[in-house]
Parts: structure tokens; C-alpha cells; sequence
């Protein structure tokens, strides 16, 4: 279903996380729930995987984990801010120890003056280290693209989390 690089990847963030006693929660929103889907197509993931937010709409950024409706319509949805809030959100919500949020414009549409069609801002929050949020401009590579150098991104984040 994925590609080989991304099972590759979510084969190791389940191994990480499992020798660290780590469990995860994410928070999606341009991918649509693929962090979720990467990881849990690894078997023995459950030992790692809490639960999965797709929080696509921006209503349910804020009745499912928490996000203040002010915060999206002074910030944007696509922002570092909200980025932030979403990790930090899930984290509260879930029985996990990390959790990884992401919130782009994955395109065609979308685009907007300083937010790109292929702006991505992905979180990771810890209950042992402050939230880090990262920027991400993977241009106009087509919706798929972005969705999917999102996921790996975030895996990569989530790999790290697990050291």
C-alpha cells in the first residue's frame, strides 16, 4: 500500500518506540490519517500505537484535541502555531508519550499569499521534551507528493523521538 521506503521507515519507528516504552498518537490533517495507516501497517504496532486524530476540518482541530478556534483564524490553520497546538493537543488527549501533528496545503488549491501549495508544518510533541515544530516547502509536486513526503518526514521526526 505504501511505498517500500515509507514501510521501511515505519518499521523502524515502531521498533524505536517499542525499545523506549514509548506509545504514539498523531494528528492529521493534509495526510488524512497515512501517519496512522504507515505505522499500523507494521505488525506489532500495536505495542506502540495509542490512537489517530484526523482532524482535516478545523472544527475538528478544536472539538477533538483541543485547539483554540482563535488561535486558527489568527494564525491560519497552516501554521507553526497550530502545528504546535495539534501535538500538544493529541498529547493531552491520548495515552501516548509522543505525538506527531501535521497541518499543510497539499494542493492543487489552497495556496494563498506566504502559504504555498506544498507548505507543511509538522509537530512533535514529548511528555519528557518541548514541543519542536518544523517548516517544510515541498513545492507544487502534486497532491500525492506532498502527502507523501509529509509522511516520511513525520516518521523521521518520530524515529528520532524513539532514541
Amino acid at each position: 500500500m505504501f511505498p517500500s521506503d515509507i514501510e521501511t521507515a515505519a518499521g523502524r519507528v515502531v521498533a524505536k518506540l517499542r525499545t523506549a516504552g514509548f506509545k504514539v498518537a498523531t494528528a492529521e490533517s493534509c495526510t488524512g490519517g497515512l501517519i496512522a495507516g504507515a505505522i499500523t501497517s507494521v505488525a506489532g504496532s500495536s505495542d506502540v500505537f495509542d490512537q489517530g486524530f484526523v482532524t482535516y476540518a478545523d472544527t475538528a482541530k478544536t472539538a477533538m484535541i483541543g485547539v483554540d478556534a482563535g488561535l486558527i483564524e489568527a494564525k491560519g490553520a497552516v501554521s507553526a502555531e497550530v502545528g504546535r497546538a495539534m501535538a500538544e493537543g493529541a498529547l493531552k488527549t491520548a495515552a501516548a508519550d509522543v505525538a506527531v501533528a501535521v497541518t499543510g496545503i497539499a494542493g492543487p488549491g489552497g495556496a494563498m499569499p506566504g502559504k504555498p501549495v506544498g507548505l507543511v508544518f509538522i509537530a512533535l510533541a514529548s511528555r519528557k521534551s518541548p514541543t519542536h515544530v518544523q517548516r517544510f516547502e515541498f513545492s507544487d509536486i502534486g497532491r500525492e507528493g506532498v502527502r507523501l513526503a509529509t509522511v516520511r518526514e513525520a516518521l523521521k521526526l518520530l524515529e528520532r523521538a524513539g532514541e
